[in-house]
């Protein structure tokens, strides 16, 4: 790895920095759409905050019981999907990758790879999911990040995922 990455466990002392340097306001669901192609029952990102161009961003998701999921997984004991905590947390980085590059044509963001998956709590219906991407390297249209999920101050899931920008 080289000394540009910056440890997660480090986020909020880099964004408070990049704060002071500009950071970009939080946007909606609307902007949001108008950014990655997935509609519901896919889009799985309430808003993005904490925007730092071409280097992090923080995306929330409010777990309601209402979700398409919670039907099967699991009625008893509804428990927000692991696989879908990595994709809340790759739609969050396909945001921040859409906002460095300024695109405005379609452009589709493809999981390349996922690594050192954790799970390491539950999240549940009535959770704020908090999704802290920083990118770790990009070299032309793929790019590579690591990401933290915590609901409040307990992180719930980890990764390291790429992935590549490609037309529609």
């Amino acid at each position: 790895m080289t000394q540009s990455v910056v440890r997660l466990h480090d986020f909020q002392k880099g964004a408070d920095t990049m704060k002071e340097q500009g950071s970009l306001p939080s946007i909606g669901v609307e902007e949001i759409m108008s950014l990655i192609p997935h509609r519901y029952p896919m889009l799985l990102i309430d808003r993005v905050e904490d925007i730092q161009l071409d280097y992090s961003a923080v995306g929330i998701k409010n777990v309601s019981m209402n979700e398409w999921f919670f039907q099967g997984h699991f009625p008893s004991k509804p428990i927000f999907p692991g696989v879908l905590v990595i994709e809340a947390m790759a739609q969050t980085a396909a945001v921040l990758v859409m906002k460095t590059l300024d695109i405005k044509e379609e452009k589709l963001v493809y999981f390349m790879s996922v690594e050192e998956a954790k799970f390491r709590k539950p999240v549940v219906p009535g959770d704020v999911l908090k999704l802290k991407v920083i990118k770790d390297k990009s070299r032309g249209s793929v790019w590579k990040f690591k990401g933290e999920a915590f609901v409040g101050d307990t992180l719930v899931a980890e990764s390291t995922f790429a992935a590549m920008i490609a037309d529609q």
